[in-house]
């Protein structure tokens, strides 16, 4: 059985957490996961600059943080962070809404419980190409770099 539970912590848009939880469910199907508990959580800047500085030791806002609490065979455990006030100020860059955004950095971050990485360039490569695939399921395709007339991000 996979659990996903999605908690809303910020207040800069609203967003289908259904749509975030069917393309965090198509991951860890296809990744063989039969049992996972996942926790899903959709923050303000603030807070996942005070979680990036207390589990990473980087003292500044990201987009997503992941953490794998437990993995035994099918069974997973973790935890997906996620930003809306980073994904409202860089949506607009890519051509898409911050929805649209937002459901990247849950992807993203799934990706990487399930054992996608990207510190290398084949392994961004992988996580690239796993991205656009759960993309595509949501109806998205993302672009690798903002769009030339893209306004600026907006700080919030």
């Amino acid at each position: 059985m996979l659990r996903i539970e999605i908690s809303n912590c910020q207040t800069a848009f609203e967003f289908d957490a259904r749509r975030l939880k069917r393309a965090a469910e198509a991951i860890l199907r296809d990744a063989g996961i039969a049992s996972a508990a996942l926790s899903i959580a959709v923050v303000d800047d603030p807070t996942i600059q005070q979680l990036n500085r207390q589990f990473l030791d980087h003292d500044e806002p990201t987009d997503v943080l992941s953490f794998v609490l437990e993995r035994e065979g099918e069974h997973l455990e973790g935890e997906v962070i996620v930003s809306a006030q980073t994904a409202l100020g860089s949506a607009a860059g890519y051509g898409w809404s911050p929805e649209d955004e937002l459901s990247l950095y849950v992807i993203h971050g799934t990706l990487h419980l399930v054992g996608y990485d990207d510190h290398t360039a084949a392994q961004r490569a992988a996580m690239r190409g796993g991205e656009r695939r759960y993309l595509a399921l949501l109806g998205l395709e993302t672009r690798e770099e903002p769009l030339a007339d893209a306004p600026p991000p907006c700080d919030t």
